[in-house]
């Protein structure tokens, strides 16, 4: 679940940035491993003609299956156990009664708790048949992510995972979102740094062995303007363009970043 920059400071330093312990790494393991099976599980149920909502019951009975809490349901009063934001939707999209159709681009964002520390992650899947301009921007909001997983080193800079995700996007005629950005992550769902999908590199703070954070590209096929619906959650593009999301929780460490969200 992203985080608006001005909740969490795009030009944040390192103060208030934790580092988890063994102990505290492998509860954040177990939340991973809850979110990215409940991913699995909504990926394979997701159809043409089913509701929202419907996604939303399969993915609390599947956390609670798994001895887990929802992260998101009652935070900062969201309703849900996932957020489902389908096309011009960014993030933060609420489920309900609306009815996915052929051709839907759906971004299913999940949370867990396990001992009282999180896990976060994010995809974005076709509904049946989608367009191949829809198709596209799936694969490259995808590698914009592995990107930035790829740059989370010791040693790199928050800005060295912002600026492989924006060059590798806007390399393919993509925006990037800038008001709402990833985060570090662990007994809180939205921890220090801020890790934005923008940004020049060897910036920003220092990445340790460690550090938890959640990077999350949400790349639109317009412009990166957004605006926020009614309801006070959903995000969406200004200009009503498609947009995806994917997201992955990993840990730093002494080489290759550990992803904590993937089977």
């Amino acid at each position: 679940m992203g985080t608006q920059g001005v909740f969490i400071g795009v030009q944040s330093g390192e103060r208030g940035i934790t580092l988890k312990s063994p102990r505290e790494l492998a509860l954040m393991r177990q939340a991973g491993k809850v979110v990215a099976q409940t991913i699995a599980v909504l990926e394979e149920a997701l159809r043409p003609g089913m509701k929202t909502r419907e996604l939303d019951e399969i993915a609390f009975r599947e956390i609670k299956r798994q001895g887990a809490k929802p992260s998101f349901k009652g935070y900062r009063g969201y309703p849900c156990t996932i957020c489902v934001s389908i096309n011009n939707e960014i993030v933060h999209g609420i489920p309900g009664e609306r009815l996915i159709q052929e051709g839907d681009l759906v971004s299913l964002d999940v949370g867990a708790v396990v001992g009282g520390f999180h896990g976060d992650a994010a995809v974005t899947v076709g509904a049946g048949r989608i367009s191949p301009e829809a198709a596209d921007l799936i694969e490259v909001t995808r590698e914009a992510l592995e990107r930035g997983i790829q740059a989370a080193r010791p040693g790199s800079r928050i800005g060295d995972i912002s600026w492989a995700v924006q060059s590798f996007a806007e390399g393919r005629g993509y925006s990037v979102v800038r008001q709402y950005v990833g985060h570090g992550i662990g007994r809180a769902l939205h921890e220090e740094p801020a890790v934005p999908n923008f940004g020049p590199p060897d910036s920003g703070p220092l990445l340790r062995k460690g550090m938890v954070i959640a990077i999350e590209p949400m790349v639109n096929v317009g412009g990166w303007q957004t605006r926020v619906l009614g309801d006070s959650w959903t995000v969406v593009t200004a200009d009503e363009s498609l947009s995806a999301h994917f997201e992955n929780t990993l840990a730093i460490t002494d080489g290759e970043p550990e992803v904590l969200t993937r089977l």
